[in-house]
């Protein structure tokens, strides 16, 4: 070996060393320092023509696992997920109050009953009247903040979810810009390291607002895509946007590095903005359609012992509600019996006309039976049968009964149904509560009904993933005047060119409510985006008459109120119940008589049906039991996402403990690092001395 290789060797060794120890040098000065990587150096022989010329420095790395990196952020973006869906739904519980509280929202319910059964022990009591009618305006009125304060919960998730979107674009961008940085450290064999790090930590914060597939590039740097590998960032960065609305899911989409081309819906399964869309978009929905569901019943079990009781004296007239059907379909359908009856001021039966709807005859008092077939006939028939006693009405949907003569309707529901409600009930003639809508959905409709919908108004459906990422919007038109039926309308929605028959079907089912069902393997969710249909006359639209949509849906549970007639004049409230029993000479509405109340106080414990609402599906139970799943799906669901925020923590702190083990800085390795290079180095040093020794002995014999 030359002098000037052994030279050139230990320079070499001298400078390895150096670099070793300034490396060893900065991972002890960051033991301590929040998301830095340990660094190694990197090192091989050179060798010149077969010639070994010493040690190659090949660059500083950080010591990095791939498979742990990508479990920590796979389980950070879970566990961020899980502690967003975990908190809201915390808040959201907390709503209904302490459920071993009188004053929680399902106790309340207890206390309309209690009231009325105060009430029929003493029917003549106004104070008893007036509480009853307190009890059960209480009840709705908190029904009504509960769900104006879900809605208000909604709206903080959205001014959340941009401010999540906003922060990722930001993170992005950063990523993106030290690319460059990364690149020309890397080219030029120089110390990355630092904004690797940094780029790391940006990464890690990503992972917390959405789950990102990383890959490394092969000049430096990072690729970052999306689930379905839509690239984010890496050769610029893409901008995300968050695009809803009040009646359709969120979804995130990219719009790409360059501006060219429309903005693609991408995936984001885990993550904060995940949990944030998941509450918003699924869990909120579904408690305030639960919640909906639940009033809706509990208002509708009220309303049928209250129409199928009077007040006493009974009132002049009974104008019903919007039914939100037209004269050829409402009164279709129809079985059973109802007696409407106008009673003197002190009771007694001026005229009766039994109305036999399985029959299609009308009974005027001890008469015989006529027949007012076809069934839209009978709002004339039974006018003319009431004769000079009263009259009958149908106008806009409604319907009217007006007594004569200083005398009162009264009504007698009798085995009357349509559509799980009395004849009174349907058409809300004597509804104690009122509401602006129509829930429940419930038409009545058959498939051989007109579908009552003006020609060529179309309905805009979205088709989605159940994570809200949009497949295809379908504008449906209702058909042509030449086919009129329901069968018709459900023929359209369900067309596989024209409708949504692609991802489900809808039908009505015997109440005629009309649902969609999705098809497999899709599941896709439906949402209406815009609704311009409308009945003949200015009637309803579809979504609002069959309530689809999340608007329809999630807005029920506001607004019910006791009938303003009967809270300004406690007297009106019907306690009593028409008697047709008694002579004719007989009062069949007696003072006293506290039958309505007693029917009205034990109408939680009558057997109902449920639509599937929320996390419950269709069931047959009664209000009462209703109220305790319905309390407690509501628990269970928050302690659920506690549970899988407890698990998703618990993974997100091994993975992280497992990445640190292999990233962190551990003292006593280091140490033993430096020892290892002092050594090189000292060793390096004495070889240029040896060297140098040599030269000027050489040069002393010349």
């Amino acid at each position: 070996m030359s002098l000037s290789i052994a030279m050139n060797t230990a320079a070499s060794g001298l400078l390895a060393a150096q670099t070793g120890l300034r490396t060893v040098s900065d991972n002890i000065a960051n033991v301590n320092t929040p998301g830095y990587v340990r660094k190694t150096l990197d090192q091989s022989q050179l060798a010149v023509s077969g010639v070994g010329m010493g040690v190659k420095i090949d660059g500083v790395k950080r010591v990095t696992d791939q498979y742990l990196q990508l479990a920590s952020l796979t389980a950070a973006s879970d566990s961020s997920r899980w502690n967003v869906v975990s908190q809201y739904l915390d808040n959201a519980q907390s709503l209904f109050g302490d459920p071993s509280s009188d004053s929680s929202f399902f106790n309340r319910l207890d206390t309309v009953w209690s009231g009325f059964a105060a009430a029929a022990d003493d029917p003549s009591s106004s104070l008893a009247r007036t509480q009853a009618i307190f009890n059960t305006q209480d009840f709705f009125d908190e029904a009504t903040r509960i769900n104006g304060q879900v809605k208000d919960l909604g709206s903080n998730l959205d001014t959340k979810v941009m401010a999540d979107v906003s922060q990722a674009n930001d993170l992005l961008d950063q990523i993106n810009k030290l690319n460059a940085d990364i690149s020309r450290a890397t080219l030029t064999s120089a110390d990355a390291s630092g904004s690797q790090n940094i780029q790391s930590g940006l990464i890690d914060e990503l992972s917390n607002l959405m789950n990102v597939r990383v890959t490394n590039r092969n000049d430096g740097g990072v690729t970052i895509r999306s689930a379905e590998g839509i690239m984010l960032a890496g050769d610029g960065a893409a901008k995300l946007t968050y695009n809803r609305t009040d009646s359709t899911k969120g979804y995130i989409s990219a719009i790409p590095a360059d501006g060219v081309g429309a903005a693609q819906p991408i995936q984001v399964t885990t993550g904060e903005i995940r949990g944030l869309l998941d509450v918003r978009d699924t869990e909120l929905p579904k408690l305030s359609d639960q919640l909906g569901e639940f009033v809706s019943r509990a208002a509708e079990q009220v309303n049928a012992a209250h129409n199928d009781s009077a007040s006493v004296p009974a009132p002049a007239s009974l104008t019903g509600k919007d039914t939100g059907l037209a004269l050829n379909q409402t009164f279709n359908n129809f079985t059973g019996q109802a007696t409407v009856a106008i009673v003197n001021a002190s009771g007694v039966i001026q005229r009766k006309v039994a109305i036999d709807f399985t029959a299609g005859t009308l009974t005027i008092d001890a008469g015989g039976p006529a027949s007012f077939l076809p069934a839209s006939n009978l709002p004339a028939a039974l006018n003319s049968a009431l004769g000079t006693y009263g009259t009958a009405s149908f106008v806009n949907g409604a319907l009217s009964l007006t007594a004569t003569g200083g005398n009162g309707v009264a009504i007698d529901e009798g085995t009357s149904d349509k559509a799980g409600r009395g004849f009174s009930h349907f058409f809300g003639l004597n509804d104690l509560v009122k509401s602006p809508g129509y829930s429940p959905y419930e038409t009545g409709l058959k498939t051989g009904d007109f579908n009552g919908f003006t020609p060529g108004d179309k309905i805009t459906f979205r088709l989605a993933q159940p994570d809200g990422k949009p497949i295809v919007d379908v504008a449906v038109a209702v058909p042509a005047a030449g086919s009129p039926y329901m069968s018709d309308l459900l023929t359209s929605l369900n067309s596989t060119t024209a409708g949504v028959g692609l991802y489900g079907q809808f039908a009505l089912d015997a109440k005629g409510a009309l649902q969609f069902t999705p098809s497999a393997p899709t599941n896709a969710t439906l949402s209406v985006v815009t609704d311009d249909t409308k009945r003949i006359g200015g009637g309803p639209s579809i979504s609002q008459l069959f309530g689809l949509g999340v608007i329809e849906r999630s807005a029920r549970a506001t607004g019910f109120a006791v009938d303003p007639a009967i809270s300004a004049d406690p007297t009106k409230l019907a306690l009593a119940q028409l008697d047709l029993t008694v002579a004719a000479t007989q009062p069949a509405l007696r003072p006293g008589d506290g039958r309505g109340a007693l029917a009205i106080s034990v109408a939680g414990d009558a057997t109902t049906g449920f639509q599937a609402a929320g996390s419950l599906g269709a069931v047959s139970m009664t209000v009462s039991r209703y109220a305790a799943e319905f309390g407690g799906a509501i628990g269970r669901a928050a302690a659920s996402a506690e549970t899988r925020k407890t698990s998703a923590d618990s993974v997100q702190t091994e993975a992280t403990a497992r990445r640190q083990s292999v990233e962190g800085v551990n003292l006593d390795e280091e140490m033993v690092r430096m020892t290892t290079y002092q050594q090189a180095f000292n060793a390096s040093a004495r070889m240029i001395q040896a060297a140098k020794d040599m030269y000027d002995v050489l040069l002393a014999m010349i």
